[in-house]
């Protein structure tokens, strides 16, 4: 299955939308830094979005530390952003 890298102006529209998120230095991933009151708040945003993870077949990168949790969002199959990287940024926005 191919995936299709979003185009500049796709990926500047994705980032109007979604103002929390930064992109990467390199231009080929976004990111955001989540912050809770406490680690069971953190992990349970980690289980939410894991949860939907699965079902779209799409893995964050991220990182957990007490109550902060850093996601990076890219497609390898991409080789930058892809559709599935803004629908896993959209849908991690609604279990906050």
């Amino acid at each position: 299955m191919t995936v299709t890298r979003l185009t500049d102006a796709e990926r500047d529209s994705l980032l109007a939308e979604l103002p929390e998120w930064q992109l990467r230095n390199d231009g080929l991933a976004i990111t955001r830094t989540f912050r809770f009151a406490d680690f069971s708040e953190s992990w349970a945003f980690m289980n939410r979005v894991a949860l939907y993870a699965e079902k779209a077949d799409h893995h964050p990168e991220w990182f957990n530390v007490y109550n902060r949790v850093e996601v990076t969002l890219t497609t390898h199959d991409a080789d930058g952003l892809s559709a599935r990287d803004a629908a896993m940024a959209r849908a991690i926005e609604t279990y906050l």
